[in-house]
């Protein structure tokens, strides 16, 4: 499993566009993990599915509520990933408001999750491989802060604790 201080592992994720510009088209679009967070200061969170009631009532909100204090201590974007498809984080992304706030990133293959041991299986529940819940600070493509949940917790991956770390680190 990925660790504070190892860099982030190359790969692709998709995030749904609504509206074209700067290179990218409506729909679908692939981005490269590197190139994202080359220079950048991104908070990372992982969950295990959208529309899930954890995922939908308290994490995706969190962070939403969040985003001008994390803009104000230094981080540059806020990053959902879960092992869904973009279509379906798109819409997620619409019912959540997250828009020019929180990047709604899909990990359909769950290729990301996979590259970062934070991988968690539900098959058992009928929802396969997923992402666990985590969230990350990413500096430069490196890992300066992990909270992984244990299965079926909600306690460190909140906007509130990675906030302070954000506080911490990038000040």
């Amino acid at each position: 499993m990925i660790k504070v201080g190892d860099r982030l592992p190359a790969g692709k994720l998709q995030e749904f566009i609504e509206v074209e510009g700067d290179g990218c088209s409506l729909g679908p679009n692939t981005f490269d993990v590197e190139s994202l967070v080359a220079g950048r200061r991104i908070a990372i969170f992982g969950l295990p599915g959208a529309f899930t009631p954890t995922c939908s009532a308290k994490h995706v909100p969190g962070y939403v509520e969040k985003f001008d204090e994390l803009r104000r201590a230094g981080v540059d974007e806020i990053w959902c990933v879960s092992v869904n498809d973009a279509f379906v984080m798109g819409a997620w992304g619409r019912e959540q408001r997250t828009a020019g706030k929180v990047r709604m990133m899909a990990d359909g293959s769950a290729d990301f999750a996979k590259a970062t041991g934070l991988t968690l299986d539900l098959s058992a529940r009928g929802l396969g491989l997923r992402s666990n819940r985590y969230s990350m600070l990413v500096v430069d493509g490196v890992v300066k802060a992990l909270n992984v949940e244990g299965p079926g917790q909600f306690e460190v991956s909140d906007a509130g604790t990675l906030l302070s770390q954000a506080k911490q680190i990038l000040s």
